[in-house]
This record gives C-alpha cells, sequence and structure tokens, in this order.
C-alpha cells in the first residue's frame, strides 16, 4: 500500500523495517504490512522494558524522580510517574495485563479512582477529565476495557461534560488562580455552561477511541467533530493555548497535537471527506522527508529509544487507517 505511492510521496516501509528496534519492526509488518508477525509476548523481555520494569515498586506504582515532587500542594507525582511508565510500556511494547508487573502497576492505579468514578491526586483535590481519561486510555489498552471499573469512568466522563459536548479543566472554567486552586482541599465544580478545551477533550477522546463499544457513542462522535472543527484553531483556556502546540508532538501522547488528535478521529470512524482531517494529512504530507520518515518537534519523553521512528509509525498507522476506510 505504501510502496505503490498512494498514501504519501516517499515509501516509509524501509525505513521502519530497517530499525534495530524489534517493537517497530513487529508493528509495522501487524500494521502496515497486514503481515504475522507472532505473538506481541516476544517484544516484552526487550532491555529498555527490563529496565524500566526494574524500577517499579512493591505496590506496583513507580517513584517521581524529579525534585518538584508535588508535595508542596498535596500533588500525587508518583501517580503520575506510574501512568507514565505504564504508557510507555503498553504503547511500545503492547504489554497486558497478563504480566504480573503491570497488573500490579494497574492495580495501583485504580487505587487513585473515587467513588464517583474519576481518577484524582495529580491535581490534589481537583477534578482532572484530562489525566482521568489518559489513566483509562492505558487501562483499556492494558486489557481492563471489560472492567467495571472502567466503566464508572466512561459514566464519571459522559455526565462531566461541558454544555457544547466537549470537556474542560473545572478550576480553568471557573477562573480560579490554578495554583491557589490547587493547594486548596475543596473540589471547585466548575462552570459547565463554559466551552470546552479542545486541548483536554482531545485527550479524553482518546479513551473513548481506545475502547471498542465506546468509540462508537455519541458522546464519542459529538466531541470528535468538536475536535476536527478544532484542528489549528486556539484553545479558549491559556493551558497550551497557542496555534504552535498542535505541531509540537509527544510519543507515546501526552497533550493534544495534531498526530494525537487525527489518531482518535481515524479510530472513532471520521473520513478524508472531511476538510478539516484532509488538511491535517496534508500537513504530514509536505513534512515527510526524502527517506520517508520525519523529524517533528518533539517535546516530552525524548528519551525513548528511536523515538523519531516511533513518531514515523504513529503517523503511517494514522493514514492506513483513513484510506481503509475508502476500502470498505
Amino acid at each position: 500500500m505504501f510502496g505503490s505511492g498512494k498514501l504519501l510521496k516517499y515509501d516509509p516501509v524501509p525505513l521502519l523495517l530497517g530499525s534495530n528496534n524489534p517493537s517497530i519492526i513487529h508493528f509495522t509488518k501487524r500494521d502496515l504490512l497486514k503481515e504475522d508477525p507472532g505473538p506481541t509476548k516476544n517484544l516484552w523481555n526487550q532491555q529498555y522494558t527490563t529496565k524500566l520494569l526494574n524500577k517499579q515498586r512493591e505496590d506496583g506504582s513507580w517513584r517521581y524522580p524529579g525534585k518538584g515532587s508535588g508535595k508542596k500542594y498535596g500533588q500525587d507525582y508518583d501517580q503520575l510517574e506510574t501512568y507514565r511508565n505504564l504508557t510507555q510500556l503498553v504503547d511500545l511494547h503492547e504489554i497486558t495485563k497478563d504480566h504480573p508487573s503491570i497488573q500490579r502497576a494497574s492495580e495501583y492505579l485504580f487505587t487513585k479512582q473515587t467513588v464517583e468514578g474519576d481518577f484524582r491526586g495529580i491535581y490534589a483535590a481537583q477534578i482532572t477529565p484530562n489525566y482521568t481519561a489518559a489513566i483509562m486510555e492505558t487501562l483499556i489498552k492494558v486489557g481492563y476495557g471489560g472492567d467495571e471499573r472502567v466503566e464508572a469512568g466512561f459514566r464519571w466522563l459522559t455526565s462531566t461534560r461541558q454544555s457544547d459536548g466537549g470537556w474542560a479543566i473545572p478550576i480553568r472554567t471557573s477562573g480560579h488562580n490554578i495554583f491557589k486552586a490547587i493547594a486548596s482541599t475543596s473540589t471547585v465544580a466548575g462552570d459547565r455552561t463554559k466551552p470546552s478545551s479542545h486541548m483536554v477533550t482531545g485527550v479524553v477522546l482518546r479513551a473513548f477511541a481506545s475502547h471498542e463499544e465506546h468509540k462508537r457513542s455519541v458522546v464519542a462522535k459529538d466531541a470528535g467533530a468538536l475536535l476536527r472543527d478544532s484542528l489549528f484553531q486556539r484553545d479558549v483556556y491559556p493551558d497550551r493555548a497557542s496555534v504552535d502546540y498542535w505541531t509540537k508532538f509527544t510519543y507515546p501522547f501526552w497533550f493534544t497535537d495534531l498526530l494525537s488528535a487525527l489518531d482518535s478521529l481515524s479510530k472513532i470512524g471520521f473520513a478524508l471527506d472531511d476538510e478539516e482531517i484532509s488538511a491535517g494529512l496534508s500537513w504530514f504530507t509536505e513534512k515527510q522527508n526524502v527517506d520517508g520518515g520525519w523529524r517533528l518537534s518533539l517535546l516530552k519523553a525524548k528519551s525513548i529509544p528511536d523515538l523519531d521512528t516511533w513518531v514515523t509509525l504513529a503517523v503511517c498507522r494514522v493514514f492506513t487507517r483513513f484510506y481503509e476506510q475508502l476500502a470498505t
């Protein structure tokens, strides 16, 4: 498909198959070439995964390594670090809860879930639809998609939407000073009548897009339309408001950027004939290098080996999904 030149100006497959990373080769064969590369369990014992798992604590968590541990405002940065490491293990190597270390990490994160269904603590007592959904996305990929605790999270996300169908951080919609709000032990409810944030909506949508049932829901379609219409636009809230952030990327996905947004929209069922999606894909087409890969502006997780090649694979997966829809 790629070699025919139908999708991109340059064929990325030789670059991807030429990688020294077994996981990149495996997923290229499976997702782009539609070959059977064997079980993903073969990827679980690489040096990178072993090194990361060796740092895991007995309770399943990872300790946040930075000096600013969040303790000043009561923020749970160990929860944040556990989510970050689990996401790397899942997205880069598809390790599931069949691995005992992954099960322990997952169950640790579930201890951070409130009776309402959200995951709390990273913003201290404040509600975080973005981190709630991001943690849920990872837990779904690990294998907890049918778990009632994940369903409780979806019920919470559905019930906490802004009136336009998207999501925002409540302390932003209420006009609170973010540092004072995080330092407070009282939870801010927020103002649901205010517009949603495309940054937050894009992160939340990743949880829906990762779930076989919820990605087909009306909630996902409505939020997806909001995200699609926001591509290359400023956010209404100060967190990552500049349009420049659409083309500053992270992998595994963290914030909302053009690649993470198109990834979710491709899974939910949005089509190439959407003008905004076509423009987003064209941006990547124009930025492709002659070797078939991409060298984009990367933010978090720069320590991940072969990060540029991982981003290239992620772009190719998005193109594949959108063009596969044309054949169905």
